[in-house]
């Protein structure tokens, strides 16, 4: 009988560090997207506040990282701006900008592929 309690526990013991070792990292790495109205800009620390209307707002820091698109860097960034995109991941309790865009004007968003040269899909043999 002992030994089957003792087997019974090495079994839990094993089941829960597989499940430990399996399980997903933790919610503070995932990526989010926001977008919507730069509410300000704080150029001293390097933030701004974007009012998701979905999400609420958000203080959003800008790292030497930070790629930007249809923005002139984080000195284009205003205050009043429509239609901003960022791209953030969660650390050490902040939100952290990996991209900062203007919505609209193309980017990757179905248009051409980089192999395409503007014309159709057709074999035109």
């Amino acid at each position: 009988m002992k030994l089957i309690a003792t087997t019974a526990a090495l079994v839990v013991a094993i089941s829960l560090a597989a499940t430990a070792i399996a399980a997903p990292a933790p919610t503070a790495s995932l990526v989010r997207e926001f977008e919507g109205k730069v509410v300000s800009v704080n150029r001293d620390a390097r933030t701004f506040r974007l009012h998701d209307s979905e999400r609420g707002t958000k203080r959003i820091k800008v790292t030497r990282n930070t790629r930007f698109e249809r923005i002139n860097g984080f000195a284009g960034l205003k205050k009043g701006q429509t239609n901003i995109e960022s791209t953030v991941k969660r650390k050490n309790g902040r939100w952290i900008a990996i991209e900062v865009e203007k919505s609209g004007g193309g980017g990757e968003h179905g248009g051409r592929d980089d192999d395409d040269n503007g014309g159709d899909d057709r074999d035109d043999r």
